[in-house]
């Protein structure tokens, strides 16, 4: 047995309140090394009385990586307390005792130790880990509004161009506004949509958005309060929620603090603002780029135009704090995206998290995080993150076939694995966004693996997101080039009514996606792999081939599919796959 593969952790990822009532216990042990775990527990202090360290509960294998299996198990504490330890059995018979206190000889005298189990004292509903209960059944839609749709050509910049006439560059402008999303909610509406994440809208001289001016104004060239209240109510008559894009890392040169700074140095108001080494705050520009050189204060990636905020100033904090209770407040907004969430002190997010769902319980908070996540998933700050890492190892295989299925599997749990499982449920799940390539470039224009891949994702634990215009074929390749104006004529209605189709069935099935149990069958050298979701009275079970020609037998009703042919069973074509219901 290799004992040094075995790993517990009690009040974190490995042991955590699921439900008001119901804990989650996960052990981990050295991959296809074990035979069976059993969880020993009981009421602490019915230790003697009881002795329910005699009896044993079976936990079930429900995740494996290339290193390890992970054990699992939910039980309930009639006193709302629990001690528990395990009994882990290997192939050869041998059984070990693995306590808070480490590992010991299965045996009487350890078991009747009841200063060995670990411990879970009270189940506090307050510290558990709660997240909005919507965003299980929500399909996002993400929108850059500067190239979506005009619907106000009054509000134009200066030079807009004619609609889709150039290539995007990080200079030009082609009129997008909060008109124009509200004229095409009925087209969203249709499609399927009823979450919409917008990139930045307040005052900024850029067309992203992302150097803030004015927190509290809508850029002109966007509309105004009365054209966002209007499009959050009508986004809210339609069932759809609106979750907007805050940047509290840094501000846009051009925001009055920061050029209060620039007028007055170290004797501004604002001058602790910021991170600033020397006054007056310097840099030396580089030619033909947006960073700089020799900068004596901080910024977001050497841009000299975007100064980082000192979160840790409580005036910034109350600030930033007041900021965002402010839209929900006023304009009752469901959610923050908090862009460069990770360059900001835990301290000030934990504030934000209090805050915020002080001022609207079910508000959900999200993280633009790409690595591994968890101090920021604790229960205290965010309830999730951009799950670019977990959403990755997805287009490994199926996409740059850099991966196995199997190293593809691993890769998607390792990442779950990190958090709770309130967490993978609502993650915010995507393949391309305003900062990547778009996934149909990616897949370089074949739309068979656009289809296989996007369902795929679709069918995981978490909140799937389209990037605007996926539904129509839109391309582009690293930004700005993938935040080209939305195509509004010539779409590819074929892959419309498909994505339409795929969005009703994540909704029709939302609490098999998001809470199923996930089961496995892949072989590696035909790629090809079937999943099968089990939750309740419910089992649906998917299967993709990105191989050549498959044949697979009829599990039940079908649901939906692409790149087949039907017979007695199915021919799965490359990028082909089926979905059914058992």
């Amino acid at each position: 047995m290799n004992e040094a593969g075995i790993y517990h952790r009690p009040e974190s990822e490995f042991a955590f309140l699921y439900t008001k009532e119901r804990m989650r216990i996960r052990l981990q042990t050295a991959r296809n090394e074990i035979k069976s775990v059993g969880l020993i527990g009981g009421d602490f202090y019915l230790f003697a009385e009881e002795q329910w360290y005699h009896q044993q509960r079976p936990m079930e294998r429900n995740y494996t990586t290339d290193t390890h299996d992970f054990w699992e198990i939910e039980v309930m504490a009639p006193h709302h307390r629990l001690a528990y330890a395990f009994c882990i059995t290997d192939y050869a018979g041998k059984q070990v005792f693995y306590t808070d206190q480490g590992l010991f000889s299965y045996d009487e005298d350890h078991l009747t130790q009841d200063n060995l189990y670990f411990r879970m004292p009270y189940f506090q509903e307050i510290d558990r880990f709660k997240v909005p209960d919507w965003v299980h059944q929500t399909v996002w839609y993400q929108i850059f509004p500067e190239r979506f749709y005009n619907g106000d050509a009054s509000n134009d910049p200066e030079n807009a161009l004619a609609w889709g006439s150039e290539k995007p560059t990080r200079e030009n402008f082609f009129g997008g506004d909060l008109q124009g999303i509200i004229d095409k909610l009925d087209y969203l509406e249709e499609l399927g949509i009823n979450g919409l994440y917008l990139c930045p809208i307040f005052t900024s001289p850029s067309n992203h958005k992302y150097d803030t001016v004015d927190y509290y104004e809508i850029d002109p060239h966007f509309g105004d309060k009365r054209i966002f209240r209007e499009l959050v109510e009508k986004a809210h008559e339609r069932g759809m929620r609106v979750m907007l894009d805050a940047v509290f890392n840094h501000l846009g040169a051009s925001a009055h603090q920061w050029q209060d700074v620039i007028l007055h140095g170290e004797e501004s108001d604002y001058a602790n603002w910021f991170h600033i080494e020397t006054f007056p705050p310097r840099y030396t520009a580089v030619e033909n780029s947006e960073n700089a050189k020799n900068l004596t204060y901080d910024t977001f990636n050497f841009n000299p135009h975007m100064p980082k905020l000192n979160t840790a100033n409580p005036e910034v904090q109350r600030y930033l704090l007041d900021i965002a209770t402010y839209w929900i407040r006023e304009f009752d907004i469901d959610g923050w995206r908090l862009d460069v969430a990770n360059e900001v002190d835990h301290h000030f997010w934990k504030k934000f998290h209090e805050t915020v769902l002080k001022q609207k319980e079910d508000v959900y908070i999200l993280g633009e995080i790409w690595h591994s996540s968890q101090p920021w998933l604790q229960g205290d700050e965010f309830h999730a993150v951009m799950n670019y890492a977990f959403t990755d190892s997805i287009k490994g295989f199926f996409v740059e076939r850099s991966l196995s299925i199997s190293q593809m599997i691993f890769g998607m749990n390792r990442q779950q694995l990190l958090y709770r499982d309130q967490t993978n449920e609502v993650s915010f799940n995507l393949l391309d966004s305003h900062d990547t390539p778009r996934i149909l470039t990616l897949c370089n224009g074949n739309k068979g693996m656009m289809k296989a891949v996007l369902t795929f994702m679709f069918i995981q634990k978490g909140t799937p997101c389209l990037y605007y215009g996926t539904e129509v074929g839109m391309e582009g390749a690293m930004d700005p080039d993938c935040r080209r104006c939305m195509i509004w004529e010539e779409q590819d209605h074929e892959l419309h009514t498909f994505f339409k189709q795929l969005i009703a069935l994540r909704k029709q099935f939302s609490e098999v996606f998001s809470y199923g149990t996930m089961t496995w069958h892949y072989d590696d050298d035909r790629r090809a792999v079937s999943l099968t979701r089990t939750y309740k009275e419910k089992t649906v079970v998917a299967t993709f081939n990105e191989g050549d020609m498959l044949e697979t037998k009829k599990h039940g009703r079908h649901l939906f599919g692409a790149n087949y042919h039907e017979e007695d069973g199915y021919q799965l074509r490359t990028h082909g796959f089926i979905i059914e219901e058992v």
